[in-house]
């Protein structure tokens, strides 16, 4: 049980933030489990969950690049709540678990992504390993991958990711799903750095 229990939905009677529930249990991420913590505030629930679905399911940054970073950061956050759910449109469009294994541990190494796609995984590595890498050269290589606002849309969307996978960890929570039945077996949600 986490810290702070989470509010059952029928106990919510705001049409918005009900929505907004409905939003993230159509794509996945968060679930119930993080919406109803937050619904204890509902006009700062909203724009958590807004900010969440737009950083996340919008933008021209490909989705499953998004899920993959999300999910990688989560292991650094050592967030298992964050590091279980997985978005259901990724996984529609093909995302697999051996995909997202190779993108949190060995995608620098391996062939499922390009070079544009290593660079953003990098970025998110580079952020919470050593910030002092990311520096003009490193913005210089990304800019030839991605537009200044697809960089900006992926740094907006590594850092906000990151905090609330953190937020969830001290919260001890757990998806509504089972953690390991969600898992796959061999899979460890805490990530080793490159």
């Amino acid at each position: 049980m986490p810290h702070i229990t989470p509010l059952d939905a029928a106990d919510i009677d705001d049409p918005e933030l009900l929505a907004l529930m409905a939003r993230a249990e159509e794509l996945g991420v968060p679930d119930g489990v993080f919406t109803g913590i937050v619904a204890r505030v509902p006009s700062y629930a909203k724009v958590l969950l807004k900010a969440l679905l737009v950083s996340h399911g919008q933008g021209n940054v490909d989705h499953k690049l998004k899920e993959v970073i999300r999910i990688q950061l989560a292991r650094f956050a050592g967030d298992t709540y964050f590091s279980a759910l997985r978005s259901k449109r990724a996984l529609a469009a093909g995302l697999d678990e051996a995909t997202i294994d190779e993108g949190c541990n060995s995608y620098e190494q391996g062939t499922r992504f390009s070079a544009a796609e290593k660079v953003a995984l990098r970025y998110a590595d580079m952020m919470y390993l050593d910030a002092n890498q990311v520096d003009k050269a490193f913005y210089d290589e990304m800019k030839q991958h991605y537009t200044e606002a697809q960089i900006m849309e992926l740094g907006g969307f590594i850092a906000f990711h990151y905090g609330m996978q953190v937020f969830m960890r001290t919260l001890n929570a757990a998806p509504a799903t089972s953690a390991a039945a969600m898992m796959p077996a061999g899979v460890s949600p805490t990530l080793k750095p490159h």
